[in-house]
Formats: C-alpha cells, sequence, structure tokens
C-alpha cells in the first residue's frame, strides 16, 4: 500500500509523540534521538518527526512512500517523461532507512518518492549505503546521528 508522507518539524518529541499516539491510536514504528515515524492505516500516512531540522510546528517535507522499488522507478520514468526536473538517489542512508528515491522538483516544495529497503544505523542524510558498508539489515538499535540538512528524508 502507498501511502503519502508528512514530514514535521516539532520542538519536542516526546510530547509529539504522545499527541499523535492518541490522535491516530498507533505507536510509532521507529523511534530514534530527534527521529520518530508512524505508519497509519487510516488515514494511510507516512507520519515523519523531526527536532532541531527546522521551526517547530513547519512543513519539513513532504512525500510518497511506495510498495516496491518498481514504483520508484516508474516516478523518475514519469518525471523523465514528463520533463520534470528529479534528484535520484539509490541505496542511500536517510532517517534510520536504506532508501531507493527520487525528489521531484515542484515550483515551491520537493516531493519525494521513496521506498525503504531496510534499517540504517544513522539519522544520515543522502549517504552511500553500499559506500559506508551498510546492509539492509543495519543493526537497528544504533542512535549515532550525522549533521543533517533542513530537509532530509
Amino acid at each position: 500500500m502507498s501511502r503519502v508522507q508528512l514530514a514535521l518539524n516539532v520542538a519536542d518529541l516526546d510530547a509529539s509523540i504522545e499527541f499523535y499516539t492518541k490522535l491516530f491510536g498507533t505507536e510509532p514504528a521507529k523511534v530514534r534521538e530527534g527521529y520518530a515515524n508512524f505508519a497509519i492505516a487510516n488515514p494511510p500516512l507516512k507520519l515523519v518527526l523531526f527536532t532541531g531540522m527546522g521551526e517547530p510546528g513547519s512543513l519539513n517535507h513532504i512525500g510518497v512512500e511506495v510498495d516496491d522499488v518498481e514504483a520508484v522507478g516508474a516516478m523518475i520514468a514519469r518525471a523523465t517523461e514528463l520533463g520534470i526536473e528529479q534528484e535520484i538517489q539509490e541505496d542511500v542512508s536517510c532517517c534510520f532507512a536504506v532508501q531507493d528515491k527520487t525528489w521531484v522538483k515542484g515550483p515551491e516544495n520537493d516531493w519525494e518518492f521513496y521506498y525503504v529497503k531496510g534499517d540504517a544505523p544513522a539519522m544520515t542524510c543522502g549517504v552511500d549505503a553500499t559506500a559506508a558498508g551498510w546492509s539492509s539489515e543495519a543493526a537497528d538499535a544504533v542512535t549515532a546521528t550525522a549533521a543533517a540538512p533542513s530537509t532530509c528524508c
């Protein structure tokens, strides 16, 4: 099932986790230092929370999490066919996950279309996971973080 992703900048991660857990009736799928995400079934939504990545209460970025790498390829082909600028990334580490993705460049905001291949040991954005020696099965318990831009995964 594909779902829209909404990534928000928050001031207090614990308070935000508590609020969204109550609001959507589901626990976070992943929690790390300065980061949490929810895989919400109804409505289909990937909600991502960041601290220290932008003005609290602001939109970090928007995206679509897809079911498989072929769906990312289909979006790449569609954007190419339509002449829409994009940034293609394969096997990158972002938001504690190894992903294949494309960032489609909109007039005001970029949209991230991505497939999560597995866990990564760090928050890092855009790191080549293969070159870093991280497998898709990288240890989930590692919480090392690295400096990241205000818009990440």
